[in-house]
């Protein structure tokens, strides 16, 4: 059975570029393991070939694999630190700020650094990338509507500033919508744009190897200009931050060093 786990990775490397070798190997057994039970499937090769015919399958196979879960403002704590503490460094002398939202899911977190951000530039000089690597979150992301649930951390003032409600639905306003560009990445093996003043990767990096795990941090160090942050989440400290140039600038904020 080991066995037929060990060749699903392969076909799914191959099928992808995904390597599921990178993640913690238990954590993601466990959770397709379940997905493959739960549609009927004997063996992860059958579940393969179901997932190679079958659309529907294979995004939900994605979904599962990326552990799609977030939510507006998420950690409030966190966000208030962000804008109370490191952001008037950030924008010292700035007219905007090059900001990545990695591994952005169901674009929570990007819009809500776009709505913290509208406090301080006018929403033309917002420009903000969000990436992902299931394209299927990423086509819910850009539609922009959420559930109530999604919003109970959202002040109320950006609430009602730029969110519309359909019946039980929010949808974020287009004027947000328009500061945030989504593009599919994939953090284990593409390519990472340079010259970032914030970095948010959050609640993704505990699924990873520490190898992995300590390839992404060195890649996000590069992609960082000096004095740059990077926002992780609340599992996710970086214990030896200084292997990557990174001073604590409060607990789960780091710091590019010059």
């Amino acid at each position: 059975m080991a066995d037929d786990y060990y060749g699903f990775i392969n076909q799914i490397r191959r099928k992808t570029g995904v390597d599921l070798s990178l993640y913690k190997e238990g954590q993601m057994k466990r959770r397709l393991t379940t997905l493959r039970d739960k549609r009927g499937f004997a063996s992860f090769e059958r579940y393969f070939q179901a997932i190679s015919k079958d659309e529907d399958l294979f995004f939900e196979f994605l979904d599962r694999m990326t552990i799609n879960v977030s939510e507006f403002y998420r950690n409030q704590k966190r966000w208030e630190i962000l804008e109370s503490k490191l952001l008037p460094d950030l924008m010292r002398g700035k007219k905007s700020l090059k900001v990545w939202s990695a591994a952005c899911s169901t674009g929570e977190e990007p819009y809500t650094i776009a709505m913290v951000l509208s406090r301080y530039f006018p929403l033309r000089d917002i420009h903000i990338l969000a990436t992902d690597i299931d394209e299927n979150v990423m086509k819910r992301a850009k539609t922009g509507v959420y559930p109530e649930r999604s919003l109970k951390e959202v002040p109320h003032d950006i609430k009602d500033k730029y969110f519309k409600q359909i019946g039980n639905l929010y949808e974020v306003t287009d004027d947000i919508k328009k500061t945030v560009t989504f593009k599919k990445h994939n953090l284990l093996s593409d390519r990472y744009e340079s010259n970032f003043d914030l970095i948010i990767c959050r609640n993704v990096l505990i699924y990873f190897t520490e190898p992995a795990k300590n390839e992404v941090y060195k890649q996000f160090s590069q992609s960082l200009n000096k004095d740059g942050v990077l926002f992780v989440g609340s599992t996710e400290q970086i214990f030896n931050s200084h292997n990557y140039q990174f001073d604590i600038a409060d607990t789960f904020f780091y710091k590019k060093k010059g």
